[in-house]
């Protein structure tokens, strides 16, 4: 018996029982679709919260942290201060691109009526290239002027003077009046020295209280984006790191400067110190590495590829229970296949005799029922994929990822990997249960096939 001809022979036998056999493709239709959607949500949910990490920063950045013990300092004892040089050490480290520390102060911006106090970042030229601007543009680098690149939600620092508390806000702490702030055509005034502004402001300022210099900084850019998708950039002030030192030096003086640490004597140190540092890896795949050689620098290396982990370690997590209730189904449909296929072995009962008398191969005939499960487990899982799509079209527009992750990414993502493989997946399981059911037909003893009424 030729292959065609087997061909020929499976799809007339399920063209006789044309309501079964469809009963049957929709067992394998339902389960196909359930597995695909099942693990179609477990990758969305991955990819949903890479994307979310991702706004906050990128994957391939590290954040050093390095905290003063001022009990340390007052002990007479010298911390590990990360300093200018603890920074070349880290450029130096195999796979970064460009560290940059990140030096914060206090500053009040001031502009009308509206008051914003703030925390200015002095970050280098390479940490601001990858800010994603909205409006204006960096200063070109060889610029000795202070200038501002503030992000999308800044605006909502600034608060009303003229009103108590500084206006009504809603349930969600923003300000129910947009400040009326006008980063490119208004003055902005801005204080530094914060301190003695305030006591200047609230009545206990004395003979001793420095005078609080007012300086007109202009705003370069605005950070792109929409405003109500928090990133790493949203609510901050940045400007390069170097200018910002001449100018910290140049309202201060002798004076410490807030957030530097001083020596026993209370006299700030010669050199700046920070808190805090930002690197950038070439890949993802070397920033475990980088941050241990960050580690045993004696400081604390933080990284998104952290939370990517755990995240990513949940979601196949999800994944396999997602698939595994997907599976159930398309396991019901595989007995579904199985008792069809018996069934079919008993109402053919004389015609399997009749070939094997006419010395029709025993092969064959096994080949003959494998082959029309595989054409139920085909049919099946083609209208199974078209199901899934349709089913996952319906699941991204509910809006479900929006209520659930508060992001307008898709919740059901189908990638190709997965429709090419559910066809042949739905057609092997198909042929497994048409298996046994073959088994016993080229079995069947001939003589007692042909008296089988």
């Amino acid at each position: 018996m030729r292959f065609l001809d087997l061909v020929t022979i499976s799809l007339g036998n399920l063209g006789r029982r044309k309501i079964r056999t469809m009963l049957t493709v929709l067992g394998v239709l339902i389960g196909t679709a359930s597995v695909v959607i099942m693990i179609s949500l477990g990758v969305g949910m991955q990819q949903l919260d890479r994307e979310l990490l991702e706004s906050f920063g990128s994957l391939t950045e590290i954040q050093v942290y390095n905290y003063v013990d001022i009990y340390a300092v007052k002990k007479g004892e010298t911390p590990n201060f990360m300093t200018d040089e603890s920074i070349e050490k880290m450029k130096s480290i195999p796979h970064v691109v460009w560290a940059t520390p990140i030096l914060g102060t206090d500053l009040l911006l001031k502009q009308g009526k509206y008051e914003a106090i703030d925390n200015v970042k002095g970050v280098s030229w390479d940490y601001l290239k990858q800010i994603p601007l909205g409006q204006g543009e960096l200063p070109p680098e060889n610029t000795n002027e202070m200038f501002y690149v503030v992000g999308n939600r800044h605006i909502y620092s600034f608060q009303d003077r003229t009103k108590k508390g500084g206006g009504s806000y809603d349930m969600f702490g923003m300000p129910e009046e947009m400040p009326d702030i006008d980063y490119f055509n208004k003055t902005m005034f801005s204080i530094f020295d914060v301190q003695s502004y305030m006591a200047a402001v609230g009545g206990y300022s004395d003979e001793n209280t420095p005078t609080a210099k007012k300086y007109i900084i202009k705003v370069a850019a605005v950070e792109g984006g929409d405003p109500m998708a928090y990133s790493n950039y949203s609510g901050s002030v940045y400007t390069n790191i170097e200018i910002l030192k001449k100018h910290l030096k140049k309202v201060y003086g002798n004076r410490p400067i807030p957030g530097q640490p001083t020596n026993r004597k209370g006299k700030p140190y010669r050199y700046f110190i920070y808190e805090e540092a930002c690197l950038s890896v070439d890949k993802m795949e070397n920033v475990r590495a980088v941050q241990d050689a960050i580690s045993e620098m004696g400081f604390t290396p933080r990284a998104n590829t952290d939370w990517l982990e755990q995240s990513e370690q949940s979601s196949r997590m999800m994944q396999a229970i997602f698939g595994g209730i997907g599976a159930v189904s398309l396991f019901v449909a595989a007995i579904g296949i199985a008792n069809t296929m018996m069934m079919s072995v008993y109402e053919r009962t004389k015609e399997i005799g009749i070939m094997k008398v006419l010395g029709c191969d025993m092969g064959k005939i096994r080949d003959m029922f494998i082959m029309e499960s595989a054409f139920i487990g085909l049919l099946g899982g083609i209208l199974g994929i078209f199901l899934s799509y349709l089913i996952s079209f319906l699941i991204n527009r509910s809006g479900l990822s929006q209520s659930m992750f508060d992001s307008g990414g898709n919740l059901s993502r189908i990638p190709f990997w997965l429709s090419f493989s559910a066809l042949p997946f739905s057609s092997m399981v198909s042929m497994l249960a048409g298996f046994f059911p073959s088994l016993r037909a080229m079995n069947l003893s001939p003589l007692a096939a042909l008296r089988n009424e």
